[in-house]
């Protein structure tokens, strides 16, 4: 019942001594809001991981990382992950770490990247946007160098490059001869 219905319905004149008689307990008030539904409206919820050996050690306390904010793809190690205006447009920022699980992902968009410069004719703009990918790309996976594989060995320690470097695929049309 509104303010106005039980002033109506209790007989008063004005909405003051019908507020002063009828005080709103604060349980009645939790109620409002849960059958409102106002926080599960407003809550947005992201894992976050914590680094607890750099915690303990006191290196959170300087320039290292120690919370990881898990975005599918890679992790976030901005201190103020939700006031970030670029949110998930994390390719090129200081702040991402990619999932060594990713490599295959970045490979992979590498490769699709190569083949468009090969197959599809490109404006000077989209040429220079996709040889950005490409730089933002090869950033990515040189982070990834130092993560160990399966064996425990790095792709450093094997010898293996950062980023593979791939040849522009060229159809070759043949004509047969009699």
């Amino acid at each position: 019942m509104t303010l106005f219905e039980l002033q109506a319905w209790l007989g008063h004149r004005s909405p003051q001594s019908t507020q002063y008689y009828a005080k709103i307990s604060p349980t009645t008030l939790t109620r409002a809001y849960t059958d409102a539904g106002y926080f599960s409206r407003n809550v947005r919820t992201i894992e976050v991981l914590i680094d607890r050996d750099a915690v303990t050690s006191g290196a959170a306390g300087g320039d290292e990382p120690w919370q990881y904010y898990d975005l599918g793809h890679g992790y976030c190690t901005y201190t103020f992950f939700e006031q970030c205006p670029h949110r998930m447009a994390c390719a090129r920022c200081d702040f991402y770490a990619p999932k060594a699980s990713g490599k295959g992902q970045l490979l992979e968009a590498k490769d699709n990247l190569q083949r468009m410069l090969a197959a599809i004719p490109l404006s000077d703009d989209e040429r220079a946007a996709v040889d950005e990918g490409q730089t933002a790309l090869d950033n990515l996976l040189e982070r990834l160098i130092d993560v160990p594989t399966p064996t425990g060995t790095t792709p450093r320690e094997t010898g293996a490059p950062p980023t593979a470097t791939l040849l522009p695929i060229i159809p070759v049309n043949r004509e047969k001869r009699p």
